[in-house]
């Protein structure tokens, strides 16, 4: 199938070079423009182009995807296909194509529709989640899905390591489905939706008075960013790996050997990183703080 592709992060690199290595065209790659970046402000390219530009794909990088219709639709394009595009697509460009768009979505639809589906499931303490590849309309990830996979979320799953599992089931997922675009019917969503907002620094910060199984979700789902943070003698003490145990102690004092008192039970703290520090075990920063940093808030 001759296919238009849109994607940004490294995320949807997989999903690019395993479509052309199922033998379809790929006509043309979109992404998100050249961004500055590092101390010296060079305009580098996506993970996409890059790759892209690797295979010897023709790329366009617009600043709004409606700059683009007239090309999308000169490829002669049967489809495209939408991995972490990064933008909201104009209801002309979605009518471009004759099989429209697909877009890999990283949820169980209608749950978590919107921009922070995996970390949103962590932080409610969803059992499973999983990939949709749906059909792209007007609304947010409102289309008909094609087909979807579920999994378990691991008990100690981060947000990176659940989305990195994501992107590879729905690598195989989208390439399955992509052969029988046209032939199949996708199936409306059921249910009440939840709506995944974006995320904040704000709300990563470490409240003691919660139960710790509520602060290691919160860790869990923080994990890599934005990053569950507290405050450790006046710094910010960011705690990249925790884990809920028995035991009582204040609220945010640290007990032997790296635990922290929390409204129930104890948040072991298995990784942290101090302010302007790489990080490191939380015994070893226990071993190495002051007494008087030993009350986290």
């Amino acid at each position: 199938m001759r296919i238009v592709y849109l994607g940004t992060p490294s995320d949807a690199v997989l999903s690019l070079h395993a479509l052309g290595a199922a033998g379809h065209d790929i006509a043309l790659v979109l992404t998100q423009p050249d961004r500055r970046r590092g101390r010296g402000g060079e305009l580098v390219p996506s993970p996409v182009k890059h790759a892209a530009l690797g295979l010897g794909l023709p790329v366009l990088t617009p600043v709004r995807p409606k700059e683009v219709i007239d090309d999308v639709r000169a490829t002669g394009a049967e489809l495209g296909v939408v991995v972490a595009f990064g933008q909201l697509l104009p209801p002309a460009l979605l009518d471009a194509l004759p099989l429209g768009f697909v877009n890999m979505h990283f949820s169980l639809l209608p749950r978590w529709r919107g921009a922070a589906p995996v970390e949103r499931a962590i932080l409610a303490g969803d059992a499973e989640t999983g990939v949709c590849i749906m059909a792209l309309e007007a609304g947010l990830d409102t289309g008909s899905v094609y087909a979807r996979v579920a999994t378990p979320i691991g008990a100690q799953e981060t947000a990176g390591e659940l989305h990195a599992r994501l992107v590879e089931l729905g690598t195989d997922l989208l390439v399955a489905t992509v052969l029988s675009i046209g032939a199949a019917t996708p199936e409306p969503q059921v249910g009440e939706p939840t709506y995944a907002e974006k995320l904040t620094v704000e709300e990563f910060a470490l409240d003691w008075s919660r139960p710790a199984a509520d602060l290691a979700r919160l860790v869990r789902g923080g994990n890599p960013k934005p990053g569950a943070w507290t405050r450790a003698g006046g710094k910010r003490l960011k705690v990249l790996r925790a884990h809920p145990v028995d035991g009582e102690a204040p609220a945010g004092a640290i007990v032997a050997p790296a635990s922290a008192g929390s409204g129930r039970g104890l948040l072991a703290l298995d990784e942290v990183q101090p302010e302007g520090k790489r990080p490191m075990s939380g015994i070893d920063w226990v071993r190495g703080v002051r007494p008087t940093a030993r009350q986290l808030g």
